[in-house]
């Protein structure tokens, strides 16, 4: 009996140890875009094409949004759908769009007061974001429809390579470690960065990108897994729920995540 315990540990260990996650394709789209910032679970597509226009793309229509003043979109997040929010760096303004991209708010850093010089964003709950304050190296949870700081993180000491919320969480890359903080502005998780440049976020799974591989953070769990995959050229990448996509040579391809 105890022999049969010790080969039934013994298998069901090494069953655990080679856990790996893989990817099946499920389909591909032909695609022209510059950049691509989101798939959402009904298909439709949030990218920009090389004239700076954002675009929404649905199975039935596209509807485009241009801002001419504001020149190159940096980032654009369309985790609510309601309230889009595209990021222009280089002028230090964020512009907020409806669901039909009509420009609901905008928020000029230059003017606002204090000034902030604004690094990085992302979508917050109610009427916030998560910003990245450059000049005082920290994550503030900004109000812009009162122009208040509703929390603020300590100071981080190296350089930020992304930034990724929905409103429970916000994760923040650096070049040293990936940070992940609750809305209550706490610092709930810590890992250190071993070679990761960006990331990409739905509700159940974070992916990060090393070189040409991918890995993945599951939700509530604190191992971060190699996805094992073809032999492709990463461009950009996006997640949606269970769903992989990789964009590169104006193909996207999906595909569907598995752990075996």
């Amino acid at each position: 009996m105890y022999k049969a315990f010790i080969f039934f540990f013994i298998i069901s260990f090494s069953a655990f140890a080679q856990e790996q996650i893989h990817i099946s394709i499920k389909d591909s789209t032909t695609l022209k875009a510059d950049k691509i910032f989101g798939v959402d679970t009904f298909g439709t597509l949030y990218y920009t094409t090389e004239d700076n226009t954002f675009h929404k793309k649905t199975k039935d229509t596209t509807i485009t949004y241009t801002n001419f003043q504001l020149s190159e979109i940096t980032s654009a997040n369309a985790f609510n759908p309601l309230k889009i929010n595209l990021f222009y760096q280089d002028f230090n303004t964020v512009i907020i769009l409806d669901n039909r991209l009509a420009e609901v708010f905008k928020i000029d850093f230059n003017t606002v007061q204090p000034y902030k010089n604004v690094s990085f964003i992302s979508t917050g709950y109610d009427n916030t974001l998560w910003i990245f304050n450059q000049d005082l190296q920290q994550l503030e949870l900004y109000d812009y429809k009162t122009n208040k700081i509703r929390l603020k993180t300590v100071p981080i000491q190296s350089q930020i390579l992304d930034l990724k919320s929905d409103y429970n969480n916000c994760y923040m890359l650096t070049e040293n470690y990936l940070y992940i903080y609750n809305y209550f502005g706490s610092l709930i998780a810590k890992h250190k960065n071993d070679g990761f440049e960006n990331m990409a976020f739905s509700k159940a799974h974070l992916v990060l990108k090393k070189d040409n591989g991918l890995n993945i953070l599951t939700k509530n769990t604190t191992e971060i897994k190699p996805v094992e995959h073809p032999n492709l050229l990463i461009n950009q990448f996006l997640v949606t729920n269970e769903t992989l996509y990789i964009y590169d040579d104006e193909i996207l391809r999906q595909y569907q995540l598995k752990l075996e």
